[in-house]
């Protein structure tokens, strides 16, 4: 589902057969301002979105971005300003403040996991853990709070996890099968394989075949070994119950990235109002 797509039945969603409270209240062609204001610190993210959500609600409003996605905001800051059909801009308001309120808690959270990182070469990355249907919009998010972005879906890259390894019926099978299938359907796709302990890195060692190596749930003594073992031959990623207070102790081990499903899934949206000026 392409974002216009995602707009459009939001919208359906929310109108249904009209806005009746606006339609009964407001006089046909008056017309108004309006600004979204900032009510605590963080960093915003969904301006571009916004501009889509109000052009697909009525192309006679006119938006003015004052701040630029990714910007860090003090309480009491503007991000734009909107003018046009006052109706239309009450149609939109609900769903700009839904998605950036969002959006904008879930780039207000992987700021304070990029900041931890200062000063060392980890990269911080999201997982597959958004919402239904949103996903290239919370991964926006990220990407607007300094974070990187992981797989997104199933189909750009392979990675074999626990589960995959024993229904292969092991980690070489796992790493040869998928291997098989790239030469088969002639796809260019990286494979990364997670590990849960030494014995199944040594078996990816011996085998090869992998750009990547997922290591679960290693403490930082064993993520040291296990990064070390490696030795740059593959990229290292470390998960597995990973907060914000122990971060910067998994980055210090030299691992390259450290995914973090909290970045999208435990977070707290940002106030933000939208009010008629």
């Amino acid at each position: 589902m392409t974002i216009e797509e995602i707009i459009i039945a939001a919208l359906a969603e929310d109108i249904g057969d009209g806005d009746h409270t606006s339609l009964s209240t407001i006089p046909s062609g008056a017309t108004g301002k309006a600004r979204l204001l900032i009510k605590q610190p963080g960093i915003i993210s969904g301006i571009e979105l916004a501009r889509r959500i109000f052009k697909a609600v009525d192309a006679e409003i006119v938006m003015l971005p004052l701040l630029n996605d990714g910007d860090q905001v003090s309480t009491g800051d503007v991000a734009f300003t909107v003018e046009g059909p006052s109706a239309a801009i009450l149609r939109a308001e609900r769903l700009v403040l839904n998605f950036m309120q969002r959006m904008s808690g879930i780039a207000t959270t992987t700021s304070l996991y990029v900041k931890a990182l200062e000063g060392l070469k980890t990269r911080v990355l999201d997982t597959r853990k958004t919402t239904p249907l949103l996903r290239e919009i919370e991964k926006m998010a990220v990407v607007h709070g300094g974070g990187f972005n992981h797989r997104f879906g199933l189909f750009d890259m392979i990675l074999i996890k626990d589960n995959h390894v024993d229904f292969a019926g092991g980690i070489v099978q796992a790493i040869h099968s998928a291997n098989q299938y790239l030469q088969r359907t002639g796809k260019k796709l990286k494979i990364e394989i997670e590990v849960r302990n030494f014995g199944e890195l040594r078996q990816v060692m011996e085998t090869g075949g992998v750009h990547r190596i997922m290591l679960d749930n290693f403490r930082p003594d064993d993520l040291t070994k296990a990064v070390e073992t490696i030795a740059g031959k593959y990229e290292t990623e470390a998960s597995g119950g990973i907060t914000l207070e122990t971060l910067r102790e998994y980055a210090e081990t030299g691992v390259d990235f450290i995914s973090v499903g909290a970045l999208t899934h435990q977070i707290r949206s940002l106030d933000l109002s939208l009010k008629a000026f």
